[in-house]
């Protein structure tokens, strides 16, 4: 018997090798290469003289652009994300940890869109009819018009999409898909790939919008090829912790909208609620009159948010002193601290340090530099910001507070949620429309900011 051929793919770009390797050509990532089994297929032979369909190509001055039909959910934060709505024919992967809700989410949107003449159907490959029911029961009452469909094989679901032809359809999830021309298991490099290059083509050639649950790795990814996030239209990721009841669905791609939007969302007994205001939601619990706390305003794509820097420091009973840093950059919080060693003159050297953001946010945006710089200042002298004082600004390793973008929205973001001072960097303002209930300061150096609040 012959032995069968084996073939590899690289996770990260979908690189097929014919031996493995430790790391791969092409993208240059270690340890990605996995070993499929060999797919034969068959392609007709080119005849001399066959009359071919050649198509003609168009001129981009000819080609007319109309604007996208979109499909509102009825959900708004899901809305704000999708960039308005689900447009006709879009491809869309939602990705997230298990349990963190991604299917409750898109149940909620067949609730939403039952009963408004829009065909839906549901196709799992996780959990029976009888589970997908009990769990729609807890969130409401459903039309006729949502269906439901539990089957793996793609070659039974490309016929049922195109005899039933639903508007819209969920597939959970991506990795227990299978067609039976790839030799490989589900959730395979081979059976990711062509799985999802059937949706999409029946996605764009019948305009029926797809929305596919992804599996996350231990790495916060989506398990699969990465070509996968490049093949799809639309790329979610619902982030948060499972045992909190608050979740972020943040856009990472979007073709059909901005990136890094963010809707949130709290989980309840009666499944996913909107939180409309998440600067005061993320502000709920803050501690009175105490030192190491500062609010700061971060950028979620156009939303502002305002949420809590903490910091405490103090002298360490240990050889090296203990850094912690929870929901933004470690390295980030060791290089300011450098920053002020050597500017101010602070004896950072032989202290703890801990900076948390609190309700479990994660930024990364250089425009909280400045908040974190007065929550460690006001932990090492021991004193109290005002509660009413809003930080942000981007800081440099000489000391300097340099420019960030959207001030204005910011500024506005605070007033409305009432804080009556926010320190900006100088630089940033020419040009602000400041109202008479918030007082702005412009900083240039990480010295004002150690006479306002040290």
């Amino acid at each position: 018997m012959a032995k069968a051929k084996k073939i590899y793919f690289c996770m990260e770009c979908g690189y097929e090798l014919s031996k493995w390797m430790g790391q791969c050509p092409s993208c240059r990532a270690w340890n990605s290469i996995v070993e499929e089994p060999a797919v034969k297929t068959v392609t007709g032979a080119r005849v001399s003289g066959q009359n071919l369909s050649v198509p003609v190509p168009k001129g981009l001055s000819d080609i007319e652009i109309t604007s996208q039909d979109r499909l509102t959910t009825g959900i708004g934060e899901f809305d704000r994300v999708l960039g308005g709505g689900i447009v006709k024919g879009s491809l869309v992967l939602v990705g997230g940890d298990p349990g963190i809700g991604k299917s409750t989410l898109l149940l909620q949107m067949c609730l939403k869109l039952s009963g408004k003449g829009h065909q839906i159907l549901y196709i799992s490959g996780e959990e029976s009819l009888q589970q997908i029911k009990m769990r729609a029961d807890r969130l409401g009452r459903f039309g006729t018009d949502v269906s439901l469909l539990c089957e793996t094989n793609l070659n039974i679901i490309e016929e049922t999409l195109l005899k039933y032809k639903p508007e819209i359809v969920i597939i959970d999830s991506i990795q227990t898909m299978f067609r039976e021309e790839v030799a490989s298991a589900p959730g395979s490099v081979s059976q990711v790939r062509e799985t999802t290059g059937v949706l999409m083509h029946l996605a764009k050639s019948y305009g029926i919008s797809i929305f596919i649950v992804g599996h996350v790795t231990k790495e916060g990814v989506v398990a699969g090829p990465r070509v996968l996030e490049h093949m799809v239209d639309t790329v979610l990721y619902f982030e948060g912790d499972r045992y909190a009841s608050y979740r972020l669905l943040r856009a990472v791609k979007n073709r059909f909208g901005s990136t890094n939007e963010i809707g949130v969302f709290e989980m309840r007994q009666s499944g996913l609620a909107e939180v409309e205001n998440p600067s005061e939601y993320m502000l709920n619990g803050k501690a009175q009159s105490a030192s190491g706390s500062v609010v700061t305003c971060a950028m979620e794509g156009s939303r502002p948010i305002l949420v809590e820097i903490q910091a405490l420091v103090c002298r360490t009973n240990f050889n090296m002193p203990r850094r912690t840093a929870a929901g933004t950059d470690y390295n980030r919080v060791n290089l300011l601290m450098a920053v002020l060693e050597k500017r101010l003159g602070l004896s950072m050297g032989g202290c703890d340090a801990y900076v948390n953001i609190a309700g479990g946010m994660k930024l990364n945006e250089p425009a909280i530099d400045l908040a974190i710089v007065a929550a460690l200042i006001s932990s090492f002298k021991n004193v109290t910001v005002s509660e009413k004082t809003i930080v942000f600004g981007e800081v440099g390793l000489t000391g300097e507070v340099r420019a960030v973008s959207m001030v204005q929205q910011r500024i506005n973001e605070a007033a409305k949620l009432g804080y009556s001072m926010c320190v900006i960097p100088k630089v940033n303002m020419r040009g602000l429309e400041v109202g008479s209930n918030i007082e702005v300061v412009g900083i240039s150096s990480v010295k004002d900011i150690m006479k306002m609040f040290g």
